[in-house]
């Protein structure tokens, strides 16, 4: 679903989704870093963006195609991490909640990413234990 470019940033960061991951999807401006590349990729997953998603992906780790879950809806992303391990190597942890069928579910994903001829790409990513509260 196209979100308007005037609308907030479905990444929760920006104050509108032209100024902040719409700058990166679908534009030859590449993200600044992997939080910002794995903020748009969950941009991309609430607009249906599966071009983004895979030319944000690492190809050796890029599936050939990919399909999205019908009727997903995505209500909020939170970056509990971001984590430089050096110039070209970062991981970013975060939590994303998502509604399917009315039921409430959540991601909870440490992201790997690579840096390679100046551009971030997802490479895979973990799903830490839940957290022991």
């Amino acid at each position: 679903m196209p979100t308007p470019t005037s609308a907030p940033c479905p990444c929760g960061r920006g104050p509108a989704f032209d100024a902040c991951c719409g700058r990166y999807l679908g534009t030859a401006t590449p993200a600044p870093d992997a939080e910002s590349l794995m903020r748009s990729r969950y941009s991309a997953f609430v607009r249906g963006d599966v071009a983004h998603l895979l030319a944000t992906w690492h190809a050796s780790t890029r599936p050939a195609t990919l399909d999205l879950e019908p009727g997903v809806k995505w209500l909020g992303l939170q970056v509990r991490a971001h984590r430089a391990i050096d110039a070209d190597h970062a991981e970013v942890e975060f939590v994303a909640r998502s509604r399917v069928a009315g039921r409430g579910q959540r991601l909870h994903e440490r992201s790997r990413f690579m840096r390679e001829g100046g551009l971030w790409y997802y490479v895979d990513g973990d799903f830490p234990s839940e957290d022991k509260r």
